[in-house]
């Protein structure tokens, strides 16, 4: 393999002025050091804190950033994973065309939420610092919302209600949240009661109403069938509608559209709801139109939906939607591709597929801004499950295509605010999606998904495309039954993919892409289409520091060349795609791991591994057709590691990620020996 940079030091001198420092090595270009730049703070989440750090130079792309934190009140420091090197990226398709800045970008992970941290970040470069080469920085992570405990409450009781009432009492919702709640032309008279802190509580029974029913009093709008919420709340007492504990409480949409349109309504509270027979459940955003912020959802149920949470406006952000339950209406009994080629439309006489097969549910949550927290759901019979909405070149950016102005391919600093950056998916349960669990697709930075279960989807469980820098960070998931191929990333850059236990082929085209600790064994899935091979493990990139190593691999008994490693010739750092230009990716196919390994230098360190690592895991074979639609449960599963496997012990230190590991290295996969699994899904 030939080295990517030769740097030869001559000598060394130091140069002094009266703001900085620069170490240089003499022979070196000026290029080569690094001057530092911004140190940018993402809005926190609860339990992770991201930043970005702007620099200029490093032509040879060898600064690192070390980094390390610990509580304010704390004397020892504790080390998290460095950030990524980004450095031109180019992302370009006809949706899209992004080139990265000069800079690094990462996260701590799996802080303590409304807890004050203290963040330091040392920069080195064998070929000089110019500036600040390490900052300090104090941050919190954000709290959990609540219920404000000084509101004033009103009670909300169901239409035909003859029991006792607590004051003061409504009927119906809108006649407590704004002041008029006539029907009929008078239904849009209203303006909010409602303030900051409010407590709207909503008492046990069936809301529903007859939207083509003028004049109904206390309801929806006419013939919408819509509650518009309207009203502000803020991040620490925001507008509460919850149940008041006293049964089940059901907002029938009777089949409308949107069942709440949230979109002029900044920290509004939804917990303990049931909401059903709607197209769009919570209808909070539309791009380029208006969306709300701070909204939060929890320990409620969406049944009968089309879409449970839907914003796609840039300046939504902050939003928490934790320990619901989301039911799509899509068959529960089979898995059903959405695509007829290459994998379904290879099959004849699969029981009812039909293409294309009908959407009757598309996602459960759809996100874009920054700041937003989707945690411990369960998910199931949806087309996608949670997705960062794809949604072209990020606000302030412009894309080049024919035609188009030509413009920034970064957004400038005025609309920083709109960035999808920052953005939690973690301790989710999904399953038996058309498409995908989880969409990254269209995000910018410090987007972390952790410790979701991914169990019987027909397309790709880590779906990337396309990744506009990063770092998007796959951790400790664990995807199983995966017909269509594990991941999707073509046109990522900035993945990385640590510790996961991948049951499905993984190919995909990509840059600034990184593999450690993952088991990746496969399931005869549908070859990657754009390349039109099989691969367990495929891999096309436009960047030669695109790395894997310490993984465990296998098996692959029909696969002719299990390994594809396509990249640049080895003296190129990168070769990115531009309109009209083709990448000169070279192609190379081994048959071992071996053989691989000393062709490219990648996973030198990597093992092969049989499903016999696994407590209790069936392989399974997509091309089985007479199985090929059944949906697997995890409980009837244990991804455990058999003690002494050969996963076991051959992993390495990742900090943050692989803290509290219980033998004489980590472990490969999303479990670690001896220590308890994750909670997948609702805390309750």
């Amino acid at each position: 393999m030939k080295p990517l940079v030769t740097v030869v030091a001559l000598s060394v001198f130091v140069i002094s002025t009266s703001h900085e420092v620069i170490v240089a090595q003499r022979g070196d270009a000026p290029a080569n050091a690094v001057s530092t730049g911004e140190l940018v703070i993402e809005p926190p989440t609860l339990i992770n804190l991201g930043f970005e750090w702007f620099v200029k130079g490093d032509d040879n792309r060898n600064a690192a950033v070390e980094v390390s934190f610990r509580k304010q009140a704390e004397a020892d420091w504790s080390p998290a994973l460095p950030l990524l090197r980004l450095q031109g990226e180019r992302i370009f398709s006809a949706l899209f065309d992004v080139v990265t800045p000069n800079m690094f970008a990462g996260s701590i992970l799996d802080l303590e939420p409304d807890t004050d941290y203290q963040a330091r970040f040392v920069m080195t470069d064998p070929d000089g610092v110019v500036g600040e080469a390490s900052k300090t920085v104090t941050v919190r992570t954000r709290a959990e919302p609540v219920p404000s405990e000084d509101g004033r409450v009103f009670h909300v009781y169901p239409r035909g209600f003859e029991g006792s009432r607590l004051e003061p009492s409504f009927t119906g919702l809108m006649c407590a949240y704004n002041y008029s709640c006539r029907g009929g032309d008078g239904a849009t008279a209203g303006r909010p009661r409602v303030r900051p802190g409010d407590i709207v509580l909503v008492h046990a029974g069936l809301y529903r109403n007859n939207r083509y029913e003028y004049g109904q009093t206390g309801g929806t709008f006419p013939y919408e069938g819509t509650y518009f919420l309207t009203a502000d709340g803020t991040p620490a007492r925001p507008i509460v509608i919850k149940a008041a504990g006293d049964g089940e409480v059901i907002f029938d949409g009777s089949g409308n559209f949107a069942l709440f349109n949230v979109m002029a309504a900044d920290y509004t509270y939804f917990e303990g709801i049931t909401f059903r027979n709607t197209e769009f459940a919570i209808w909070a955003g539309q791009q380029l139109i208006a969306g709300a912020k701070g909204l939060s959802v929890k320990h409620s149920r969406f049944e009968d939906v089309g879409v449970g949470v839907f914003t796609n406006y840039a300046g939504s952000s902050n939003f928490y939607i934790a320990d619901n339950w989301f039911y799509g209406r899509n068959d529960p009994a089979r898995l059903i591709g959405w695509s007829d080629a290459p994998l379904w439309g290879r099959f004849d006489g699969v029981d009812g597929q039909v293409h294309p097969p009908v959407m009757a549910s598309y996602v459960a949550v759809k996100l874009y801004g920054p700041g937003h927290v989707v945690a411990y759901n369960h998910i199931a019979d949806f087309h996608d499950g949670i997705n960062v909405e794809t949604y072209g070149n990020p606000d302030g950016s412009v894309a080049s295509a024919p035609g188009a102005p030509d413009g920034p391919r970064y957004p400038p600093r005025e609309y920083w605010d709109r960035r999808p950056v920052a953005i939690d998916f973690y301790n989710n349960y999904i399953t038996n999606s058309h498409d995908n669990p989880i969409e990254t697709d269209g995000s910018l930075h410090n987007v972390r998904v952790l410790r979701n279960m991914f169990i019987n989807h027909a397309s790709h469980a880590f779906c990337s495309q396309p990744v506009l820098g990063g770092p998007v960070y796959w951790i400790r998931n664990i995807a199983y039954n995966l017909p269509g191929g594990s991941s999707r990333f073509f046109g990522a850059a900035g993945v990385v993919f640590y510790n996961n236990t991948i049951l499905s082929e993984t190919t995909g085209t990509m840059s600034n892409t990184h593999w450690r600790n993952n088991l990746i064994l496969g399931q005869n899935a549908a070859p990657d289409f754009r390349r039109l091979r099989s691969n367990l493990f495929g891999i096309a990139t436009f960047t030669n520091y695109t790395s894997s190593d310490y993984n465990g691999f296998g098996p692959a008994p029909d696969t002719a060349m299990p390994f594809r490693w396509e990249s640049p010739p080895f003296d190129v750092f990168a070769d990115f795609r531009a309109p009209g230009h083709t990448p000169a990716l070279e192609l190379r196919e081994f048959a071992t791991l071996e053989e691989y390994s000393e062709a490219t230098g990648q996973d030198r360190n990597s093992v092969e591994v049989g499903y016999d690592v696994f407590v209790n895991v069936p392989a399974l074979d997509a091309r089985d057709t007479s199985a090929l639609q059944d949906i697997h449960d995890a409980d009837d599963l244990d991804f455990r590691l058999r003690s002494n496997s050969a996963a076991i012990d051959k992993g390495m230190v990742l900090a943050s990620v692989t803290d509290g590991f219980t033998g004489s290295a980590p472990d490969l996969g999303a479990l670690e020996a001896g220590v308890a699994a994750p909670h997948y899904g609702p805390r309750r």
